[in-house]
């Protein structure tokens, strides 16, 4: 007979939990169930004949079981009690869950245990040092009562628990006990499961902890450090919980990650895991490992899977976090570019660009007609259609899917005043975006152009109001975007060197020195143009300031006839 007791508490997959049992059994561990109250009579009836040929797999006297309520503390007194009293060879006690699956031969686990004889493994520790607990419930689950159930009467629970904050209240502690926390399964020796169930205190510690929010983690742990002389606060029992404090259900392909860890035991396993089963319930012979339990070796692949599942990959958007502003991680899955003014100023920036450095240019992606592809394609990676429409009804998720669909590949493409603004703040939180703005550029066109001035002055106001806003959101202390900001003046003094500052940045590495910028536009006579703006009342400020007979960087250039207001 082995000196290990196993304690089973069962509530589904029935047909599982006796496949285990078995296990137990085979290897002489006696075996107590509880099976949930809850549970139909005939279903209940048929798993004990199932078992019926197994003398010493005993069941429990049924209790209903709830979570966060009393009923799995009673469950596992029954089950405990019934263990001491049958099975008087028993030195260790292991409590685990119908779910729950050995993943080394039992032996293994007994052979550890008798080297320890006097260790009761426990997860245990004071609300002050567990940082697990999800929901804001550490204290004030010693401190209040807790009558309704959390998932039956939820609406009852939450009013009960704010009624009790708004009065301040704080229960005594049962003798002064100091409430401890951990995983609800634990292995405890006899003496200290004896101690604990024979307290002369006992009814008044049950009529304490009935009132306690989820007891089964706390019970049995606070208990344990009054009656305990030798606690290892950790638990045997393999259990992994999300974000949410939830527990991690384990499939067939996690059989290599089980493997491992090193642990006796794992929980919650799905119930259809058919290759988990056969594996580890099979030949015990291939699971020898004789390691110690170490579930921190796969602690880091959890955590990126809850990384993984909380933030998800970097610019693509996934359905828990699309309706959550804030949630992404990140706006963007690669770096791109931004050119404001360059296509203005420079003639042929794009094909200067692409001889530079290797990228793609794109032209206006948000102009008012149609999404300026490069090349002057329609459809772009992904299926993106080339439909102002389509694109401004989502502006964000067009740049996102642009940059995601493509990554691998710099993305550039320009921006002006006379394109959509609604995606501005959007580029200028991406810290993946390198913006590069050449302010009052847009002029230039006017400038050039042989309209009526009064239709161009009113353009021109207009064109920078909405640069100044724009301007305004690149220069926000929450724009987290790589900036840089000439006035259009001051870049012409010298763009060779922004020029070079661009080329170097978008590569992979500072590239040659440039020997020559792309050409720049005819400007002889723009300062005369923005002094005609400023003669019929508007004030062209963000070009920076221009003499009226000045040239290109201040050389003097072949006279042209000087831009006149019509």
């Amino acid at each position: 007979m082995s000196s290990v007791g196993v304690l089973m508490l069962v509530h589904t997959a029935l047909g599982r939990a006796e496949q285990v049992a078995r296990h137990w059994s085979a290897a002489g561990c006696p075996v107590v169930i509880h099976v949930d109250g809850n549970v139909g009579q005939g279903t209940y009836r048929r798993f004990v004949d199932a078992l019926s040929d197994l003398p010493d797999v005993k069941f429990s006297p049924r209790h209903r079981c709830e979570w966060g309520t009393w009923g799995l503390v009673a469950a596992t007194q029954s089950a405990s009690e019934m263990m001491l009293d049958h099975y008087g060879e028993v030195r260790h006690v292991y409590l685990a869950s119908g779910s729950c699956l050995p993943l080394r031969p039992v032996e293994e686990l007994i052979d550890y245990l008798a080297d320890r004889p006097m260790t009761d493994f426990i997860e245990s520790a004071t609300t002050a040092d567990v940082p697990w607990t999800v929901g804001g419930l550490d204290e004030e689950r010693f401190n209040f009562s807790f009558p309704f159930s959390w998932k039956r009467q939820r609406y009852l629970f939450d009013r009960w628990v704010n009624l009790q904050r708004l009065a301040g209240r704080k229960r005594a502690m049962p003798n002064g006990i100091i409430p401890h926390m951990g995983s609800q399964w634990w292995c405890l020796t006899r003496s200290t499961l004896s101690a604990i169930l024979a307290d002369p205190d006992r009814e008044l510690y049950d009529s304490f902890f009935k009132r306690v929010w989820i007891p089964d983690e706390s019970y049995f742990q606070s208990l344990a450090r009054l009656h305990g002389s030798q606690i290892e606060s950790r638990s045997l029992t393999l259990s992994k919980f999300d974000f949410q404090g939830k527990p991690h259900i384990f499939y067939d392909d996690h059989l290599q990650l089980l493997r491992r860890s090193d642990c006796f035991v794992a929980r919650k396993i799905w119930p259809h895991a058919d290759r988990l089963y056969d594996s580890f319930l099979g030949d015990p012979t291939n699971m020898v490992t004789g390691a110690e339990p170490n579930p921190g070796k796969i602690d880091r692949i959890f955590a990126k899977a809850v990384d993984r599942r909380t933030r998800g990959r970097p610019g693509l958007y996934m359905q828990s976090r699309f309706p959550h502003d804030g949630w992404e991680n990140g706006v963007t899955s690669s770096r791109y570019s931004v050119f404001q003014g360059f296509g203005d100023l420079f003639e042929g920036f794009d094909q200067w660009l692409t001889r530079a450095v290797d990228v793609r240019m794109h032209g206006h992606l948000f102009g008012q007609e149609r999404v300026e592809y490069a090349d002057g394609q329609t459809v772009m990676n992904g299926a993106l259609s080339d439909s102002a429409a389509v694109r401004d009804y989502n502006p964000q998720a067009f740049l996102t899917n642009l940059i995601w669909n493509s990554r691998g590949e710099r993305q550039c493409f320009h921006f002006s005043p006379r394109d959509a603004q609604d995606i501005g703040w959007i580029f200028a939180k991406d810290p993946n975006a390198q913006v590069s703005v050449i302010s009052g550029a847009w002029a230039v066109p006017l400038f050039l152009s042989n309209r009526s001035f009064s239709d161009l002055r009113r353009e021109a106001a207009a064109l920078q109001k909405i640069e100044a806003e724009h301007l305004k959101i690149l220069r926000s202390p929450y724009a987290t975007a790589r900036i840089r900001i000439w006035t259009m003046a001051e870049f012409i003094e010298a763009p060779l060197e922004p020029l070079q500052t661009i080329i170097d940045e978008i590569g992979t590495r500072p590239g040659p020195r440039l020997a020559d910028a792309p050409k720049m536009v005819d400007l002889t006579g723009f300062g005369q143009f923005l002094q005609n703006l400023k003669n019929q009342g508007m004030h062209p400020y963000l070009m920076g300031d221009f003499a009226v007979e000045r040239g290109l960087n201040g050389n003097k250039r072949p006279k042209r006839k000087p831009y006149l207001a019509r």
